[in-house]
């Protein structure tokens, strides 16, 4: 008898607003791996349902989507990767950033993390398979990222 054909590894990236996430995907599009952007998801959910783009629907998509994981974990081998900075380097990188919703003050970033920690982030970051840190240069995170990756990806194939 055959043994079955390996799942196919789904990799999950999570942190906290401005820990790096963007850049650390930006190296798993360079390997050719797929990303798929969970706020992107959330936006386009919340397109096709007619909502409004208000904290309150996005939040509550937020946490439906969330629940679906446990079909992911059914049906793939998923690996978890958590990003994770400090408060004063996250808060530096989104106002640099210049989005439009970048935190207005320190107020305005401390209620934005207190948000992602009541619909439940912390719990994913601290029951990570892996944790990335990323306190350095753009150039270090990639670094241990594509580290990381290999490790990852040479564990599926053995």
């Amino acid at each position: 008898m055959q043994s079955a054909e390996p799942r196919k590894t789904v990799l999950v990236i999570v942190g906290m607003p401005g820990a790096g996430k963007s850049l650390a995907s930006s190296v798993m599009k360079a390997r050719g791996i797929p990303v798929f952007v969970s706020g992107d998801i959330i936006r386009a959910e919340a397109r096709k349902r007619k909502l409004k783009f208000t904290r309150k629907n996005l939040g509550e998509l937020m946490l439906d989507i969330r629940k679906r994981d446990d079909e992911l974990r059914r049906r793939y081998r998923v690996v978890t990767i958590a990003i994770h900075a400090s408060s004063r380097a996250r808060f530096q990188r989104l106002q640099r950033r210049g989005r439009s919703d970048r935190p207005r003050g320190w107020a305005d970033f401390e209620e934005r993390d207190n948000r992602e920690l009541g619909v439940g982030i912390a719990k994913l970051i601290a029951l990570a398979d892996r944790t990335v840190e990323n306190e350095d240069s753009k150039e270090d995170l990639k670094r241990r990222m594509r580290r990381l990756l290999r490790t990852i990806l040479q564990t599926r194939r053995s």
